[in-house]
């Protein structure tokens, strides 16, 4: 593996080692067993509840978006500009004129900020499980959103009781997750209570990922936060109709200091109102052509969520670092094959 000047500031102790020494370590290849239980129960969980599993795409003439400081990239595909996704948010809109549930396990490149390299959590290259369903409102998605980490959860709890105990991965950690319900914290409460922590955390921006630690060490499972203002994400995110500046969204948070798994929310999805929100969030709507002849014509009101693959394996395996749940992991500003 290669180092480069920009990821100096990594110590050796948070950055992967070589190829080899990665796909032949038990830790790796326990990790990644666990992985495969945790996408099986995932398809088991959605398919029984009707939903559809389709291909994503890899490259699009647009691509979603709201990734809080990270790089979009481009290829070229015949002469024209088209970019890798970092989020298929788009896509599943679309694809609900075909299907009313639909999921993906979606590949996403993203060029991060360099300092989420150090976190444990971020990737350059990773995969998510993305849910839409049509008709759907935040509330719903929030409920299906409990009910599949569960699923998972004993999924894994069942087929991969080897591998979590050769990680060391204590059975009894999950059981306020299987017996309680998963709490739900206003953004303005979040805010408040990383205050109390003397977490200098912003009122008008999402929780930063320091406050998603810090908070997430105060539990002992999964809760959700929700309705973050609306400047503080992309114009996917669809705005409440009865509490203006305040978006129908919410992310998932793991407890122990894991931080962040899934964000989701109600969409945007009127022509109108898109192209108001891509103005209010600094978009130009002519980049948007292909998506936006669509809602022209009617999309449909929908909500759903993208939850982190390396991220949930990470939290169920109790892993230090969301690249230890990749086979060939890439982190911000190291070169890796």
């Amino acid at each position: 593996m290669t180092t480069t000047p920009l990821d100096s500031r990594i110590s050796a102790g948070q950055r992967p080692p070589g190829t080899r020494a990665h796909l032949t370590s038990p830790v790796t290849q326990a990790a990644l067993r666990i992985q495969n239980s945790v996408l099986a129960g995932s398809r088991e969980y959605l398919s029984t509840l009707g939903f559809q599993e389709m291909m994503p795409p890899i490259i699009g003439p647009v691509t979603d978006p709201g990734v809080r400081g990270a790089k979009q990239i481009d290829v070229d595909f015949y002469g024209h500009r088209y970019k890798l996704m970092t989020s298929v948010i788009l896509y599943k809109q679309a694809s609900l004129l075909a299907f009313d549930k639909i999921f993906y396990v979606a590949p996403n490149v993203r060029l991060e900020p360099l300092e989420t390299a150090g976190t444990g959590r971020h990737l350059a290259e990773f995969t998510q499980i993305d849910v839409e369903v049509a008709d759907a409102s935040r509330e719903d998605i929030l409920d299906l959103l409990q009910g599949l980490l569960r699923h998972i959860v004993r999924h894994v709890l069942r087929e991969s009781k080897a591998d979590l105990a050769a990680l060391g991965r204590d059975p009894e950690v999950f059981e306020a997750l299987l017996r309680e319900e998963f709490e739900r914290i206003s953004h303005p409460d979040a805010v408040a209570h990383l205050r109390r922590l003397q977490h200098l955390q912003s009122t008008d921006s999402e929780i930063d990922w320091e406050g998603e630690r810090l908070i997430s060490e105060q539990t002992d499972r999964p809760f959700f936060i929700v309705g973050y203002p609306k400047g503080s994400r992309g114009f996917t995110d669809g705005e409440s109709s009865t509490e203006p500046g305040v978006l129908r969204n919410f992310d998932l948070i793991a407890p122990d200091g894991f931080g962040e798994l899934c964000s989701g929310g109600e969409r945007t999805y009127e022509y109108r109102r898109l192209i108001e929100r891509m103005r209010e969030t600094g978009e130009n709507p002519a980049k948007y052509t292909w998506y936006l002849d669509l809602a022209r014509e009617g999309l449909r009101p929908s909500a759903g969520f993208g939850l982190g693959l390396e991220r949930v394996t990470r939290y169920l395996a109790g892993l230090d670092a969301a690249w230890q749940a990749n086979a060939f992991p890439k982190l911000p500003g190291i070169v890796s094959p």
